[in-house]
């Protein structure tokens, strides 16, 4: 099976101005485009370069820096999701991701909140996430919950393992809200990648892709690609991979040993 391809290109195509980057990532024959935030956009700006370029824009973040597990933050994270839901729409978007904590520049983990316990934690991520999906529903826009890593990029970030995500997901029910599984993220985490996506895979709502370590193209680390994307087809995944990855040397070396897969 040939899996629908997109390119992040926040960290994809850094040699192009920001609206270049849609044709570009056309030319290089993925399906559609990602990037992390929308507050910073122009969305009329970003809705045309898509047009024009004729790719689809799969997703964006949806919580920037608030936090699922904080139940103070219940009601700003809603209405923020609200927002990042409206921005999806003017654009075209099929997604937002969503995360356990919030956070700030470059990824990192604002609060660890290392005062609460893992049940309010839990407790208020579930209470949150039964109205993200409620939320995913009545828009039609798919919410997708990200495990990250804690050893590199993420630190102190409650939400880590494939089997907490997918659990979550399996226990709220709706067709709208799925796990993004980041192989890179989970390979740092907890390995055993074939096996979470035969455990898990009927809940994952897209896929993200960079060899580890160093967060570069397939290819570049320890992770057998070809096996992974043996195994997501064996299980059934019909939904996007996105190659959310740093070059090690350029966009064009790199989009060569993606198009290998």
């Amino acid at each position: 099976m040939k899996f629908l391809k997109s390119a992040c290109i926040e960290p994809m195509y850094s040699e192009l101005p920001f609206l270049d980057r849609f044709q570009a990532a056309k030319n290089d024959g993925f399906d559609f485009v990602e990037f992390w935030g929308w507050t910073d956009k122009d969305l009329d700006a970003v809705k045309a370069a898509a047009e024009k370029a004729g790719v689809g824009i799969s997703g964006f973040n949806g919580d920037a820096e608030l936090s699922l597990i904080d139940p103070e933050q219940k009601t700003a994270y809603l209405d923020f999701l609200k927002q990042s839901v409206a921005a999806a729409k003017k654009v075209g978007a099929r997604s937002v991701t969503i995360h356990s904590n919030g956070l700030g520049e470059g990824g990192v983990v604002i609060n660890h909140y290392d005062e609460l316990s893992d049940t309010v934690k839990l407790c208020a991520m579930y209470d949150t996430l039964l109205e993200c999906a409620r939320i995913a529903e009545e828009s039609g826009i798919q919410m997708n919950l990200e495990p990250l890593n804690i050893t590199t990029d993420h630190v102190g970030n409650f939400l880590r393992t494939t089997r907490m995500a997918a659990e979550m997901t399996r226990l709220i029910g709706s067709p709208r809200l799925k796990v993004l599984y980041d192989v890179y993220h989970m390979q740092l985490n907890e390995g055993s990648i074939c096996d979470n996506i035969r455990a898990y895979g009927d809940q994952f709502g897209h896929i993200h892709v960079a060899d580890a370590p160093g967060r570069h193209e397939p290819g570049t680390g320890e992770i057998n690609y070809a096996n992974v994307f043996a195994c997501l087809e064996a299980c059934g995944y019909t939904g996007l991979v996105g190659f959310e990855l740093i070059p090690k040397t350029t966009t064009a070396e790199a989009v060569k040993a993606i198009m290998k897969y």
